[in-house]
Protein backbone atom coordinates (compact mmCIF):
# COMPACT_ATOMS: atom_id res chain seq x y z
CA UNK A 1 0.00 0.00 0.00
CA UNK A 2 1.29 3.37 -0.94
CA UNK A 3 -0.81 6.74 -1.31
CA UNK A 4 -2.49 5.69 -4.38
CA UNK A 5 -5.22 3.65 -1.89
CA UNK A 6 -5.54 0.98 0.44
CA UNK A 7 -5.00 -2.61 -0.44
CA UNK A 8 -7.87 -4.09 -2.02
CA UNK A 9 -7.51 -8.17 -2.60
CA UNK A 10 -10.46 -8.68 -5.31
CA UNK A 11 -13.74 -7.43 -5.52
CA UNK A 12 -15.40 -5.78 -2.59
CA UNK A 13 -18.83 -5.69 -1.42
CA UNK A 14 -21.13 -3.71 1.13
CA UNK A 15 -24.03 -3.41 2.24
CA UNK A 16 -25.98 0.00 0.55
CA UNK A 17 -26.17 1.58 4.09
CA UNK A 18 -22.55 1.80 3.88
CA UNK A 19 -21.99 3.21 0.71
CA UNK A 20 -19.99 6.02 2.08
CA UNK A 21 -17.53 4.53 4.89
CA UNK A 22 -14.72 3.58 5.25
CA UNK A 23 -14.10 0.02 3.53
CA UNK A 24 -11.38 -1.45 5.60
CA UNK A 25 -10.52 -4.82 4.16
CA UNK A 26 -9.31 -7.33 6.96
CA UNK A 27 -10.49 -10.54 5.79
CA UNK A 28 -10.08 -12.54 2.12
CA UNK A 29 -13.92 -13.87 1.03
CA UNK A 30 -15.72 -15.38 2.90
CA UNK A 31 -15.71 -18.30 5.57
CA UNK A 32 -18.63 -20.15 4.71
CA UNK A 33 -18.90 -19.55 0.66
CA UNK A 34 -21.46 -22.44 -0.51
CA UNK A 35 -24.82 -20.79 -0.39
CA UNK A 36 -26.31 -21.48 -3.49
CA UNK A 37 -27.66 -18.39 -4.93
CA UNK A 38 -23.87 -15.63 -4.22
CA UNK A 39 -21.90 -15.78 -6.30
CA UNK A 40 -20.24 -12.61 -4.78
CA UNK A 41 -16.91 -14.57 -3.54
CA UNK A 42 -16.97 -17.31 -6.01
CA UNK A 43 -13.60 -16.27 -6.98
CA UNK A 44 -11.74 -16.00 -3.43
CA UNK A 45 -12.03 -20.07 -3.12
CA UNK A 46 -9.64 -19.80 -0.36
CA UNK A 47 -10.73 -18.13 2.96
CA UNK A 48 -8.16 -15.55 4.36
CA UNK A 49 -7.41 -13.68 6.97
CA UNK A 50 -5.14 -10.20 5.99
CA UNK A 51 -2.04 -9.65 8.15
CA UNK A 52 -2.10 -7.07 11.06
CA UNK A 53 0.47 -5.15 9.21
CA UNK A 54 -1.65 -4.47 6.13
CA UNK A 55 -3.99 -3.87 7.83
CA UNK A 56 -2.24 -1.08 10.12
CA UNK A 57 -0.87 0.11 6.49
CA UNK A 58 -4.78 1.04 5.46
CA UNK A 59 -5.78 2.24 9.03
CA UNK A 60 -2.44 4.75 8.17
CA UNK A 61 -3.95 5.49 4.93
CA UNK A 62 -7.60 6.22 5.95
CA UNK A 63 -6.31 8.41 8.98
CA UNK A 64 -4.60 10.67 6.30
CA UNK A 65 -7.35 10.79 3.52
CA UNK A 66 -10.63 10.00 5.18
CA UNK A 67 -10.87 13.05 8.17
CA UNK A 68 -14.47 13.48 7.29
CA UNK A 69 -15.51 9.72 7.18
CA UNK A 70 -17.77 8.94 9.85
CA UNK A 71 -18.61 5.30 9.13
CA UNK A 72 -16.04 2.26 8.49
CA UNK A 73 -16.85 -1.20 7.23
CA UNK A 74 -14.99 -4.35 8.11
CA UNK A 75 -14.56 -6.61 4.97
CA UNK A 76 -14.68 -9.46 3.10
CA UNK A 77 -17.71 -11.80 3.65
CA UNK A 78 -17.58 -12.46 7.61
CA UNK A 79 -14.91 -10.24 9.23
CA UNK A 80 -16.65 -11.16 12.54
CA UNK A 81 -14.91 -14.65 12.31
CA UNK A 82 -11.92 -12.77 13.52
CA UNK A 83 -10.01 -14.24 16.28
CA UNK A 84 -11.31 -11.83 19.50
CA UNK A 85 -7.84 -10.67 20.21
CA UNK A 86 -7.42 -10.08 16.75
CA UNK A 87 -10.52 -7.53 16.19
CA UNK A 88 -10.10 -5.94 19.50
CA UNK A 89 -6.60 -4.76 18.45
CA UNK A 90 -8.21 -3.40 15.42
CA UNK A 91 -10.68 -1.81 16.53
CA UNK A 92 -8.88 0.13 19.43
CA UNK A 93 -6.80 1.28 16.35
CA UNK A 94 -9.75 2.67 14.28
CA UNK A 95 -10.48 4.09 17.87
CA UNK A 96 -7.01 5.74 18.22
CA UNK A 97 -6.14 6.43 14.94
CA UNK A 98 -9.69 7.74 13.89
CA UNK A 99 -11.06 9.40 16.61
CA UNK A 100 -13.51 10.49 14.11
CA UNK A 101 -15.33 7.33 13.03
CA UNK A 102 -18.80 6.84 15.31
CA UNK A 103 -19.92 3.71 13.90
CA UNK A 104 -18.11 0.47 12.58
CA UNK A 105 -20.16 -2.38 10.67
CA UNK A 106 -19.86 -6.17 9.28
CA UNK A 107 -21.02 -8.70 8.32
CA UNK A 108 -21.53 -11.68 10.21
CA UNK A 109 -22.90 -15.26 10.01
CA UNK A 110 -24.27 -17.75 12.54
CA UNK A 111 -21.00 -19.24 12.70
CA UNK A 112 -19.20 -16.03 13.51
CA UNK A 113 -21.71 -14.75 15.82
CA UNK A 114 -21.63 -18.73 17.94
CA UNK A 115 -17.76 -18.28 18.17
CA UNK A 116 -18.12 -15.39 20.08
CA UNK A 117 -19.53 -15.32 23.93
CA UNK A 118 -22.12 -12.33 24.82
CA UNK A 119 -19.34 -11.14 26.83
CA UNK A 120 -17.10 -10.60 23.91
CA UNK A 121 -19.75 -9.20 21.62
CA UNK A 122 -20.03 -6.55 24.08
CA UNK A 123 -16.64 -5.83 24.31
CA UNK A 124 -16.67 -5.42 20.41
CA UNK A 125 -19.48 -3.48 20.81
CA UNK A 126 -17.77 -1.32 23.59
CA UNK A 127 -14.84 -0.67 21.35
CA UNK A 128 -17.20 0.88 18.44
CA UNK A 129 -18.63 -2.29 16.57
CA UNK A 130 -22.27 -1.32 16.70
CA UNK A 131 -24.01 -2.68 14.03
CA UNK A 132 -24.02 -6.27 12.29
CA UNK A 133 -25.64 -7.68 9.26
CA UNK A 134 -26.98 -11.28 8.86
CA UNK A 135 -27.82 -12.68 5.61
CA UNK A 136 -31.23 -14.81 6.86
CA UNK A 137 -32.84 -15.16 3.39
CA UNK A 138 -35.64 -17.14 4.18
CA UNK A 139 -36.91 -18.49 7.10
CA UNK A 140 -38.33 -21.72 5.67
CA UNK A 141 -35.80 -24.84 6.57
CA UNK A 142 -36.35 -25.97 3.48
CA UNK A 143 -35.69 -23.52 1.37
CA UNK A 144 -32.56 -23.01 3.77
CA UNK A 145 -31.51 -26.46 3.58
CA UNK A 146 -31.89 -25.79 -0.35
CA UNK A 147 -29.82 -22.95 -0.48
CA UNK A 148 -26.92 -24.33 1.98
CA UNK A 149 -27.60 -21.47 3.81
CA UNK A 150 -25.77 -23.44 6.81
CA UNK A 151 -28.13 -22.84 9.44
CA UNK A 152 -31.49 -24.14 10.28
CA UNK A 153 -34.71 -21.02 11.42
CA UNK A 154 -34.01 -22.15 15.13
CA UNK A 155 -30.19 -21.48 14.89
CA UNK A 156 -30.64 -17.86 12.65
CA UNK A 157 -33.01 -16.74 15.77
CA UNK A 158 -30.79 -18.04 18.44
CA UNK A 159 -27.95 -16.23 16.77
CA UNK A 160 -29.83 -13.08 16.02
CA UNK A 161 -31.15 -12.83 19.14
CA UNK A 162 -27.35 -13.05 20.82
CA UNK A 163 -25.80 -10.75 18.96
CA UNK A 164 -28.67 -8.05 19.82
CA UNK A 165 -28.72 -9.56 23.46
CA UNK A 166 -24.77 -7.71 23.34
CA UNK A 167 -26.01 -4.03 22.16
CA UNK A 168 -25.16 -4.48 18.99
CA UNK A 169 -27.87 -3.11 15.93
CA UNK A 170 -28.54 -6.14 13.92
CA UNK A 171 -29.54 -5.36 9.88
CA UNK A 172 -31.34 -8.85 8.70
CA UNK A 173 -31.23 -9.02 4.76
CA UNK A 174 -33.90 -11.34 3.36
CA UNK A 175 -34.15 -12.67 -0.34
CA UNK A 176 -37.52 -12.44 -2.19
CA UNK A 177 -38.48 -15.09 -4.26
CA UNK A 178 -35.45 -17.30 -3.02
CA UNK A 179 -38.33 -20.16 -2.21
CA UNK A 180 -39.06 -20.40 -6.17
CA UNK A 181 -42.71 -20.86 -6.93
CA UNK A 182 -44.14 -23.61 -4.72
CA UNK A 183 -43.17 -22.59 -1.66
CA UNK A 184 -43.40 -18.80 -2.00
CA UNK A 185 -45.96 -18.26 1.06
CA UNK A 186 -44.19 -20.80 3.35
CA UNK A 187 -41.00 -18.91 2.54
CA UNK A 188 -43.01 -15.56 3.49
CA UNK A 189 -44.98 -16.76 6.60
CA UNK A 190 -41.87 -18.27 7.89
CA UNK A 191 -39.81 -15.57 7.27
CA UNK A 192 -41.89 -13.29 8.77
CA UNK A 193 -42.33 -15.78 11.97
CA UNK A 194 -38.37 -15.51 12.43
CA UNK A 195 -37.81 -11.60 11.50
CA UNK A 196 -40.10 -11.51 14.79
CA UNK A 197 -38.68 -13.81 17.04
CA UNK A 198 -35.17 -11.91 16.23
CA UNK A 199 -36.79 -8.71 16.50
CA UNK A 200 -34.23 -6.47 14.77
CA UNK A 201 -33.87 -2.86 14.39
CA UNK A 202 -33.37 -3.48 10.03
CA UNK A 203 -34.53 -5.58 7.51
CA UNK A 204 -33.89 -5.39 4.22
CA UNK A 205 -35.78 -7.36 1.35
CA UNK A 206 -33.93 -7.99 -1.79
CA UNK A 207 -35.91 -9.71 -4.49
CA UNK A 208 -33.77 -12.91 -6.54
CA UNK A 209 -31.75 -11.46 -9.38
CA UNK A 210 -29.71 -15.04 -10.70
CA UNK A 211 -26.52 -14.81 -11.53
CA UNK A 212 -24.35 -17.00 -13.64
CA UNK A 213 -21.92 -19.00 -12.32
CA UNK A 214 -23.94 -19.67 -9.12
CA UNK A 215 -25.43 -23.89 -8.70
CA UNK A 216 -28.89 -21.91 -8.41
CA UNK A 217 -28.56 -20.34 -11.91
CA UNK A 218 -28.01 -24.19 -12.92
CA UNK A 219 -30.88 -24.90 -11.54
CA UNK A 220 -32.95 -22.11 -13.60
CA UNK A 221 -31.59 -23.16 -16.75
CA UNK A 222 -32.37 -27.06 -16.34
CA UNK A 223 -35.88 -25.79 -15.55
CA UNK A 224 -35.43 -27.23 -11.68
CA UNK A 225 -36.31 -23.75 -10.22
CA UNK A 226 -38.65 -20.64 -11.55
CA UNK A 227 -38.40 -16.86 -11.15
CA UNK A 228 -41.61 -15.67 -9.88
CA UNK A 229 -43.60 -13.26 -11.46
CA UNK A 230 -43.80 -8.95 -10.38
CA UNK A 231 -47.16 -9.68 -8.93
CA UNK A 232 -45.90 -13.01 -7.24
CA UNK A 233 -43.39 -10.91 -5.75
CA UNK A 234 -45.76 -8.04 -4.62
CA UNK A 235 -47.94 -11.16 -2.93
CA UNK A 236 -44.55 -12.69 -1.10
CA UNK A 237 -43.62 -9.16 0.29
CA UNK A 238 -47.45 -8.36 1.76
CA UNK A 239 -47.59 -11.81 3.48
CA UNK A 240 -43.72 -11.20 4.79
CA UNK A 241 -44.30 -7.79 6.00
CA UNK A 242 -47.99 -9.08 7.12
CA UNK A 243 -46.54 -11.98 9.28
CA UNK A 244 -43.47 -9.42 10.86
CA UNK A 245 -44.34 -8.38 13.92
CA UNK A 246 -41.13 -5.72 15.41
CA UNK A 247 -41.32 -4.00 18.66
CA UNK A 248 -40.03 -1.21 16.42
CA UNK A 249 -37.80 -1.12 13.11
CA UNK A 250 -37.12 -0.69 9.86
CA UNK A 251 -38.39 -2.61 7.15
CA UNK A 252 -36.67 -1.45 3.80
CA UNK A 253 -37.34 -2.79 0.37
CA UNK A 254 -36.09 -0.23 -1.49
CA UNK A 255 -32.80 -1.86 -3.12
CA UNK A 256 -32.01 -1.91 -6.71
CA UNK A 257 -33.41 -5.85 -7.45
CA UNK A 258 -37.03 -4.44 -6.00
CA UNK A 259 -40.09 -3.76 -8.25
CA UNK A 260 -41.25 -1.75 -5.59
CA UNK A 261 -39.92 0.92 -3.21
CA UNK A 262 -40.89 0.69 0.06
CA UNK A 263 -39.11 2.50 4.13
CA UNK A 264 -41.81 1.30 6.51
CA UNK A 265 -41.43 2.12 10.22
CA UNK A 266 -43.06 -1.24 12.07
CA UNK A 267 -45.18 -1.62 13.54
CA UNK A 268 -46.86 1.88 12.71
CA UNK A 269 -46.71 1.98 8.93
CA UNK A 270 -47.90 -1.94 8.31
CA UNK A 271 -51.40 -1.18 7.48
CA UNK A 272 -49.97 2.13 4.82
CA UNK A 273 -47.24 -0.38 3.63
CA UNK A 274 -49.60 -3.36 3.13
CA UNK A 275 -52.25 -0.66 1.30
CA UNK A 276 -49.58 0.32 -0.98
CA UNK A 277 -48.63 -3.30 -1.73
CA UNK A 278 -52.42 -3.65 -3.01
CA UNK A 279 -52.03 -0.61 -5.10
CA UNK A 280 -49.42 -1.62 -6.69
CA UNK A 281 -51.04 -5.61 -7.28
CA UNK A 282 -54.20 -3.64 -8.63
CA UNK A 283 -52.65 -1.71 -10.93
CA UNK A 284 -52.57 1.82 -9.36
CA UNK A 285 -48.93 2.12 -8.45
CA UNK A 286 -46.68 1.57 -10.91
CA UNK A 287 -43.92 -1.06 -10.80
CA UNK A 288 -39.95 -0.63 -11.58
CA UNK A 289 -39.23 -1.42 -15.34
CA UNK A 290 -37.20 -4.99 -15.70
CA UNK A 291 -34.17 -3.32 -17.50
CA UNK A 292 -33.61 -0.80 -14.03
CA UNK A 293 -33.15 -3.73 -11.85
CA UNK A 294 -29.86 -4.14 -10.47
CA UNK A 295 -27.91 -6.35 -8.07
Amino acid sequence: MNDDGMDYDGMIFRPPSEAYSILLQVTVGCSHNKCTFCEMYKEKQIFKIKSDAQVMKDLAFAARYHRRTKRLFLCDGDALILPQKRLVTILREIRRQLPWVNRVGTYANTKSIAQKSVEELRELKDLGLSIAYMGLETGDDDTLSAIKKGADANRMIEMGKKIRSAGIKLSVTVLLGIAGRERSMIHAQETGRVLSAIDPEFIGALSLMITPGTPLHEDYQSGLFSLLEPHEILKELGTMIAATHLTGGLFHANHASNYLPIRAKLPEEKAATLELINAALQGEVALKPEHLRAL
